[in-house]
C-alpha cells in the first residue's frame, strides 16, 4: 500500500479474490465487485497523477477530492479485509466432542451471515464510489496541474554566502581543497578523472561548502563553471549553462542534447578545467553530464555534490559531509542571533534549563536547522527561549525561515517513489530520539502492506531494500534515528494527508481514520481493525489482564510486541487462546516477558508467522517444548532463548530436529543455557543442511562447562553438509570448535559471507588463508588457544597476482578483534623469512604479526599491502607482565608495534591485563601502544583499559 492511492494498490486485487468461487458471493455482489474494480481503477489511475505534484502545489478542490478517495479505498479495504477474516475464521485451541460440533455448526451459520452482509456493505460503497466518480468530473480535475508558485528557490541563498559569515567549514572546505590539488597518483581519494563527490543530506551546507572551494580554486585552472542540477533536471539547460559559464557565446537554443555534448568536448578538450556540478538526484543525471566532461589528462578537477550516496559512490572520490561540532554549532547559533557576530552575546555562565544546548540538541549540528531555530529567537528574549523551543518546531510553517527549510527538505521527499514515500511518513508515529531496530521496522511495514509483492523474492528483502534506499538518500541514519527536521516535515505532511493520527495529551479525539499511531493508552476494543500493536508496559500503567483479554478482538492484527508485559497472575490457557486466535498474525515479538512459556502453547495455531522473537529474562527463558514451531513453514526469522528449567536431552533434540522443517527461515538466533551433546550438534546440522535460504546464524551456548561446550568438528563435516550459499553472519558464542571446519567456510560457497565470529582450539597456515580469502568478509572476531605458531603466507594465493602485489588476503576486512587467547604466534606475511614479516602485537599471552608485504620489519615502505589493506578496526589484548617479553621473537621488536602500513586503521582498542605487572611494566606497554598510534600517518584513535 502506498499512502498516495490510499489501499487501492493493495485491494484491487483482493477484490479480485472475491470473484472466485471459494467465497460462494450471490450473482448481485460478483456483478457490484466488477463494477468497483473497473472504476477503482480510473480513481487510482487519477491519484497517481495527483501524488507527483507537491502538496503545496495542488488546487484546494484536487485535495479535498483526493482525499475523500483515499478515505474510500480504506473503507473498502477494511470491509473486504473483515470478510476475508470472518470467513476463514480464527482456529480455536483443541475441542472434542460435542464442542468440536456445535463449534462447526456455529461457524457454518457465522459464514452464511457474513456471506450476506458483505453483498449489502459492497452495495453501499458502490454508490459512494459513483459519487467520488462524479464529483471528479464536476470539477474537472482530469487536468491536473500544479498551483503558480512565486518566490526564488530558497537554496539560491547558498551561493551567496559571504566568506565572514561562514562558520565551521575550514576544515572540510581544506580537505576538499587538499583533495582537489594533489596529483592524480599520489591521491587516493580522488576518482579516476579528478573527481570528488560531496554526500550529506539537505541542509547540511553541501552547496555552501562547495561555492567556497569554488572560489578559492577557479582562479588555478584555464576555465571554471558552477552549476546546479536538482530534481528532475532539464539536461539541455544544464548544458547550456555550464557553456555559459564557460563564457560560450553563440546560439545555444538551436542545440539538440548531443550537439551541446559535443560542443562542450570540445571546447574543453585541451583545457584545465574546475566544473561544480551541484545538487545531483540521480545516476542517469550524472551519467549523462559526465559524457559531456572530456577526461584530457590536464590535471582538470569535477567536484559534485549530491544528496544520494549511490550517486556519490557511481561518480567516485566520495566526501561525506559531516555535522558541525558542538562549538561550531554554537558559534553559528549565536551568529544568527546577534547578526553575524557571535563574540556580541554574552551568555549566562550557568542556565538553570539548559535551554541552549537544548537547542543545539535538536539541531544535531545541521547548518540549516541551527540558522532556523536561530530565526525563531531572533528578537526574542533570553527568558523566553525555553517556551519558544517547547511549542515552536521545524513544522512551524509562519515563520519565513522554517517555511524555506521545510521547502528543501521537501525536495528529498518527493523525489522517493511512492512507496519510499509511504515508508518514509511511516517513521513519524515514533517520538523524537526514538531507536528503532530495522528488523522491527521492516515487519512492520510487511505487515501494513507497504512493501509490495514481487515474484522470486521474499518481502523482508524487499522491505529491507527500501530501508537501505532511505539510508542511501540519507533522509534516515543507521539503526533508523530520524532528524528532528526531517521528523517534523514528515509530521506535516501525515496530518495533512490524515496518513497517522498521534494521540497524546494535546490531542484527545479518535479520528476515524485506518492509520492511527496510539502513543495514550486506549482500550483495544476500539481498535478491531489495527495491524500493527506495540506495547512498552515500561512506560504506561496498563491493567494488563483487562487488555490482553481484548487481543482476541484484533482480528487483523499481523505484528504484535510485547515488553516487559508481565503476564505472571493470568491465566496460561487464556493467554494461549487469546493469542491463538490471531490467525493473520505475521510477527509475534515478545521481550523481556515474566513467563513466554504461557505464548509458546498457541505457536501451532500461528501459521501464517513470519518472524518470532521470544525473549524472556534469564531465570523464565522458554522452558517447554514449542512442539508447534515444525508448523510455521512460513518462518523467516526465529529468536528464542531455551531456559535453563525443563530440558532434558530428548526435548532439546525434538527441538532442534523441528527446525528442519522451517525450509523458509533466512534468520536464526539461537541461546540455550543447556550445552549441547554430541547427539544434538549432529541434529542441529542436519537440520541446517535443509535450511538453504539461511543468511544469519547465531548460536550461543550460556552454561556449560569448557569441555562440555567443545564441539567436535566431525560433526560439521559430515559428508554432503554444508552452510547456506546465502550466509551473511555466522557467530558462535561460547563454543570453541576442536578443529577449523573447513568443510563449512569455504571461500567459494561463503562468497557473501561479511560477518564471522570464531573460537578454535588450533588453526594453521592454510585454515587461516582459507579466512583470508573469504571475497566478503568484513568483521572478523576469533579466539585462539594453540600454543603452537601460526602463518598466514601469501604463497598460498595465486602466483600471478602474488608477483603483481594486488590484495589478496583480507581484502574487505574493517574490523578484526583478537579475543582473549593463550600463546599464540600469528604470522600474517609474504613468507618464513623476517623480512615478510610486520606489526607485532603483544597480545595476553600472545604475539600477532598482521601485515603487509614490505623489505625488513617496519619498513614503512609504502608498497601495495597483500593483507588487511581496508581495516580500520583493530582489538586485541596485551599482557603488561609479558608484553616486552612475549615480543622478543624472531619478527620484531617490542619498541614499535609496526602498524603503518594498515593504511586504512582509524581505531585501536587495546586491553590491557595488568595482573601480576608492576607499575613500570604497564606504564611501559601503554608507552609503546601510544607510539604505535602517534607514528600511524593516520593517527588512529587508541583506546585503552586497563584491568586485574
Amino acid at each position: 500500500m502506498e499512502f498516495a492511492t490510499g489501499a487501492l494498490g493493495t485491494l484491487l486485487p483482493k477484490l479480485g479474490q472475491l470473484l472466485l468461487g471459494e467465497y460462494n458471493l450471490h450473482r448481485g455482489a460478483k456483478k457490484n465487485i466488477k463494477f468497483l474494480r473497473e472504476e477503482l481503477q480510473s480513481i487510482q489511475a487519477a491519484l497517481h497523477v495527483i501524488r507527483e505534484v507537491p502538496l503545496d502545489q495542488l488546487s484546494e478542490p484536487v485535495k479535498i477530492w483526493a482525499n475523500q478517495a483515499r478515505e474510500l479505498s480504506y473503507d473498502m479495504e477494511d470491509i473486504v479485509d473483515t470478510f476475508l477474516v470472518r470467513i476463514q475464521g480464527p482456529d480455536p485451541l483443541r475441542k472434542k466432542g460435542y464442542k468440536k460440533f456445535f463449534k462447526k455448526m456455529s461457524d457454518m451459520v457465522t459464514k452464511a451471515k457474513t456471506q450476506h452482509e458483505i453483498g449489502k456493505d459492497i452495495n453501499d460503497i458502490k454508490e459512494r464510489v459513483k459519487e467520488v466518480a462524479a464529483r471528479r468530473q464536476r470539477y474537472k480535475l482530469e487536468d491536473i496541474t500544479p498551483a503558480k508558485t512565486t518566490g526564488l528557490d530558497p537554496r539560491i541563498a547558498s551561493l551567496y554566502t559571504k566568506v565572514a559569515d561562514l562558520v565551521g567549514i575550514d576544515e572540510a572546505r581544506e580537505e576538499l581543497i587538499s583533495r582537489l590539488t594533489k596529483g592524480d597518483d599520489d591521491d587516493l581519494a580522488v576518482a579516476e578523472q579528478g573527481i570528488v563527490s560531496v554526500v550529506g543530506f539537505g541542509g547540511l551546507g553541501k552547496t555552501t561548502l562547495a561555492k567556497a572551494v569554488y572560489d578559492k580554486l577557479k582562479g588555478q585552472f584555464d576555465c571554471n563553471a558552477f552549476v546546479p542540477v536538482g530534481r528532475n533536471p532539464d539536461l539541455k539547460k544544464v548544458f547550456k549553462d555550464i557553456l555559459i559559464d564557460l563564457h560560450m557565446h553563440f546560439n545555444l537554443d538551436i542545440l539538440d542534447e548531443r550537439q551541446l555534448i559535443d560542443k562542450l568536448r570540445e571546447f574543453l578538450e585541451n583545457k584545465r578545467y574546475f566544473i561544480v556540478i551541484d545538487d545531483i538526484w540521480d545516476t542517469k543525471s550524472w551519467e549523462t553530464i559526465k559524457l559531456a566532461l572530456d577526461d584530457n589528462n590536464s590535471g582538470s578537477r569535477v567536484l559534485i555534490t549530491t544528496r544520494t550516496h549511490e550517486v556519490a559512490v557511481k561518480a567516485g572520490g566520495l566526501y561525506k559531509l559531516q555535522q558541525l561540532s558542538y562549538d561550531n554549532s554554537r558559534k553559528l547559533f549565536f551568529a544568527r542571533i546577534c547578526g553575524g557576530n557571535y563574540r556580541s552575546y554574552h551568555q549566562p555562565a550557568y542556565e538553570p534549563d539548559g535551554i541552549t544546548d537544548k537547542i543545539l540538541k535538536k539541531c544535531e549540528g545541521v547548518p540549516l536547522a541551527i540558522i532556523t531555530m536561530a530565526s525563531l529567537l531572533e528578537g526574542k528574549p533570553r527568558e523566553e527561549w525555553s517556551e519558544v523551543h517547547r511549542s515552536i518546531g521545524f513544522g512551524n510553517k509562519e515563520n519565513q525561515q522554517v517555511e524555506n527549510t521545510m521547502k528543501i527538505l521537501s525536495l528529498s521527499y518527493y523525489d522517493l517513489p511512492p512507496r519510499l514515500r509511504t515508508c518514509l511518513l511511516h517513521l513519524s508515529v515514533f517520538p523524537e530520539d526514538y531507536f528503532i531496530e530495522k528488523n522491527p521496522l521492516v515487519w512492520m511495514w510487511i505487515a501494513e502492506d507497504f512493501v509490495q509483492k514481487e515474484q522470486g523474492r521474499s518481502s523482508f528483502e524487499i522491505g529491507e531494500e527500501y530501508f537501505n534506499q532511505l539510508v542511501n538518500r540519507n533522509l534516515i541514519q543507521l539503526g533508523c534515528h530520524i532528524h528532528d527536521m526531517v521528523l517534523d516535515l514528515i509530521r506535516s505532511i501525515s496530518s495533512e494527508l490524515n496518513f497517522v493520527t498521534i494521540l497524546d495529551k494535546n490531542e484527545g479525539l479518535v479520528p476515524s481514520q485506518q492509520d492511527i499511531s496510539v502513543r495514550r493508552w486506549v482500550a483495544l476494543s476500539s481498535f478491531q481493525l489495527i495491524r500493527v500493536l506495540s506495547i512498552d508496559a515500561n512506560t504506561r500503567k496498563i491493567d494488563r489482564r483487562c487488555h490482553l483479554m481484548h487481543l482476541r478482538n484484533l482480528l487483523h492484527l499481523r505484528y504484535l510486541w510485547l515488553s516487559n508485559y508481565g503476564l505472571y497472575g493470568i491465566n496460561s490457557n487464556t493467554i494461549a487462546e487469546e493469542i491463538g486466535t490471531l490467525k493473520f498474525l505475521q510477527t509475534l515479538d515478545v521481550q523481556g516477558e515474566d513467563n513466554c512459556n504461557q505464548i509458546v502453547r498457541s505457536l501451532g495455531l500461528l501459521t501464517k508467522l513470519l518472524c518470532l522473537r521470544l525473549r524472556g529474562p534469564v531465570t523464565e527463558s522458554i522452558t517447554i517444548i514449542p512442539d508447534g514451531i515444525r508448523k510455521l513453514t512460513s518462518l523467516e526469522e526465529l529468536e528464542i532463548i531455551l531456559g535453563h528449567h525443563g530440558w532434558d536431552e530428548e526435548a532439546l533434540r525434538r527441538f532442534i530436529k523441528a527446525l528442519g522443517s522451517l525450509r523458509e527461515l533466512r534468520v536464526l538466533r539461537l541461546v540455550s543455557y543447556p550445552p549441547f551433546s554430541t547427539e544434538v550438534q549432529i541434529d542441529l546440522v542436519e537440520s541446517l543442511r535443509n535450511l538453504e535460504k539461511m543468511e544469519h546464524l547465531s548460536v550461543k551456548i550460556e552454561w556449560g562447562t569448557l569441555k562440555e561446550n567443545c564441539w567436535d568438528t566431525s560433526a560439521w563435516e559430515a559428508a554432503g553438509f554444508s552452510l547456506s550459499r546465502r550466509l551473511r553472519l555466522l557467530f558462535t558464542t561460547w563454543i570453541t570448535f576442536t578443529r577449523f571446519p573447513s568443510s563449512c567456510i569455504n571461500p567459494r560457497r561463503l562468497a557473501y559471507l561479511s560477518h564471522l565470529s570464531l573460537k578454535l582450539d588450533a588453526i594453521n597456515e592454510q585454515e587461516l588463508t582459507i579466512l583470508g580469502m573469504l571475497p566478503e568478509l568484513r568483521f572478523l572476531d576469533l579466539t585462539l588457544k594453540s600454543t603452537a605458531e601460526m602463518k598466514c603466507n601469501t604463497a598460498a594465493a595465486p602466483t600471478d597476482a602474488a608477483k603483481r602485489g594486488e590484495v589478496l588476503l583480507f581484502q574487505k576486512l574493517r574490523r578484526f578483534n583478537l579475543n582473549y587467547s593463550e600463546k599464540v604466534w600469528l604470522l600474517l606475511g609474504k613468507d618464513n623469512e623476517s623480512s615478510g614479516a610486520s606489526f607485532p602485537i603483544g597480545c595476553v599471552h600472545a604475539v600477532v604479526l598482521l601485515g603487509s608485504e614490505w623489505e625488513g620489519v617496519c619498513s614503512g615502505g609504502g608498497l601495495v599491502p597483500t593483507l588487511m589493506p581496508c581495516v580500520q578496526k583493530l582489538s586485541f589484548t596485551v599482557d603488561a607482565q609479558g608484553f616486552k617479553k612475549n615480543n622478543e621473537n624472531p619478527y620484531g621488536g617490542c619498541s614499535s608495534l609496526c602498524l603503518e602500513d594498515l593504511a586504512s586503521l582509524q581505531n585501536i582498542e587495546a586491553d590491557i591485563d595488568c595482573m601480576g605487572a608492576n607499575d613500570a611494566e604497564v606504564e611501559e606497554a601503554e608507552a609503546v601502544l601510544r607510539g604505535a598510534a602517534n607514528v600511524h600517518p593516520n593517527h588512529p584513535k587508541l583506546g585503552m583499559i586497563k584491568f586485574w
